[in-house]
C-alpha cells in the first residue's frame, strides 16, 4: 500500500481528547458525599420535638387567642354601654339649667294677690333666667335688626313689603329664631323689602 492510499481517520477519532486519569469526582460520588454529610448534620442539628411540647404550645396560643377575643368583646360592650348612657342622659345638663326657671314659675303661682306690675317683673326675671339657661347650653336667638341683609339660612321671609331700605333686607321680625351651636333650630320669621 502506498503513502497516498492511507485510509482517512474518522472525525470522531480526531476530536476525542486523549484519555487521561480524571481527578474530578463522578456525580454518583458527589451525591453519596452529600447524602452522608446531610445525614450526619441532620442528626446533629434536628432538636427532639415531642408531640406533647407541640400540644402545649398550641394550647398556649389558643388560650392567648381566647383572652384577646374576650378583651375585644368586653371593650365593645363597655363602649356600647357608654354610648347608651350618653344618649339617655344627653339632656341632663340642659334640664338642670332649666330647674331654676321652673322654681320661679311655681313661686309666682303660689302668690295669691299680685299686681300687674309684680307679675310683669316676675315674668321678666323668669324670661331672663330662661334665656341664660339656653345660652349656657349654646342655644342663641336669631333676632336680626331692621335693615340687616336677608339670610336664607337663618331667616324665613313671610312677606315682601315696599320700603325705603335697600332691597332684600329685613324690615321687621315677626318671630325670633334660634340656633343651637351653629345649626338653625328654628329660622326667624321676617318681612323683607321688595326689590326695586
Amino acid at each position: 500500500m502506498s503513502d497516498t492510499e492511507k485510509q482517512p481517520t474518522p472525525p470522531e477519532a480526531e476530536s476525542a481528547p486523549p484519555e487521561t486519569a480524571s481527578t474530578e469526582p463522578t456525580a454518583a460520588e458527589v451525591l453519596a458525599a452529600v447524602k452522608a454529610a446531610a445525614g450526619d448534620t441532620a442528626e446533629a442539628v434536628a432538636p427532639e420535638v415531642s408531640v406533647e411540647s407541640l400540644q402545649a404550645q398550641l394550647n398556649e396560643a389558643n388560650d392567648a387567642f381566647l383572652r384577646a377575643k374576650a378583651d375585644v368583646e368586653n371593650a365593645r360592650r363597655r363602649a356600647d354601654d357608654e354610648i347608651q348612657k350618653a344618649r339617655k342622659f344627653a339632656v341632663e345638663g340642659f334640664a338642670e339649667s332649666l330647674l331654676p326657671v321652673i322654681d320661679s314659675l311655681e313661686a309666682a303661682l303660689t302668690v295669691e294677690q299680685n299686681t300687674i306690675e309684680q307679675m310683669r317683673e316676675g315674668v321678666a326675671a323668669t324670661q331672663k333666667q330662661l334665656l341664660s339657661a339656653l345660652e349656657r347650653n349654646k342655644v342663641t336667638q336669631i333676632n336680626p335688626p331692621s335693615g340687616e341683609k336677608f339670610n336664607p339660612h337663618q331667616h324665613q321671609a313671610i312677606s315682601v313689603v315696599p320700603a325705603e331700605q335697600a332691597p332684600n333686607t329685613v324690615v321687621t321680625v315677626l318671630q325670633k329664631g334660634y340656633l343651637i351651636a351653629d345649626r338653625v333650630l328654628r329660622p326667624a320669621l321676617v318681612t323683607v323689602t321688595a326689590p326695586k
